[in-house]
């Protein structure tokens, strides 16, 4: 995807982090996310964003379905406000 209602997707400030601390390494993140968004680090045994502008925006399935809660998203008034702020 390389706009999103008309925004070049590089300019939108929309994929996951992952927190580390958190990621008990499961990878089911991998088996959701079908876009290449995310990658194992095998060295660390911990999932990590490899592709941030394959995400689609407003999605947040492998956050939902994380069961460390390793995976974050902006808020939606963050990106409401971005939205906002770029208009």
């Amino acid at each position: 995807m390389s706009e999103w209602r008309g925004i070049p997707r590089e300019e939108v400030p929309w994929f996951p982090t992952i927190d580390a601390k958190k990621c008990i390494g499961c990878r089911e993140c991998l088996t959701i996310c079908k876009n290449g968004v995310l990658a194992f680090d095998e060295a660390g045994q911990k999932s990590q964003v490899l592709n941030p502008y394959n995400c689609v925006v407003e999605c947040r399935t492998c956050a939902r379905l994380c069961s460390a809660e390793a995976i974050l998203f902006p808020s939606e008034m963050e990106f409401t406000q971005w939205l906002n702020d770029y208009r």
